[in-house]
């Protein structure tokens, strides 16, 4: 399967467990990993036999600068979700979203979380 690659979107949301989050909100990062048959794009050079970039991050931006979740893990659901409803071509998504500097005391960095789903 050929895959088609999209790092470190950059995206502003309000998800999390606690209040502070949801009203100050936050920097989300998303890096998706598409696996889909491209010969036919690749033998014609027609974008209509591929997938969109800009459709895919204005995808992905819908869910995360959309209503709040209070979970990391519901937030890759549902771009996972978005993914398989608006790109039929795409056969297996890895999706995977970063919250850099949580709330988490001693803990300066980001935390993460991955999901692959397989169209079903």
């Amino acid at each position: 399967m050929d895959k088609i690659f999209m790092n470190k979107m950059e995206f502003y949301g309000y998800h999390g467990a606690f209040a502070e989050e949801n009203k100050l909100g936050q920097r989300f990062y998303v890096d998706v990993e598409l696996e889909a048959d491209l010969s036919k794009a690749a033998a014609s050079d027609d974008l209509a036999e591929s997938v969109d970039y800009a459709e895919v991050y204005e995808t992905v931006k819908s869910v995360v600068e959309g209503p709040p979740f209070n979970l990391v893990e519901a937030i890759v659901q549902a771009v996972l979700n978005k993914i398989f409803q608006a790109f039929s071509i795409v056969e297996r998504a890895t999706v995977k979203v970063i919250k850099p500097d949580p709330p988490i005391p001693g803990h300066y960095d980001s935390v993460a979380v991955e999901m692959t789903r397989e169209r079903g």
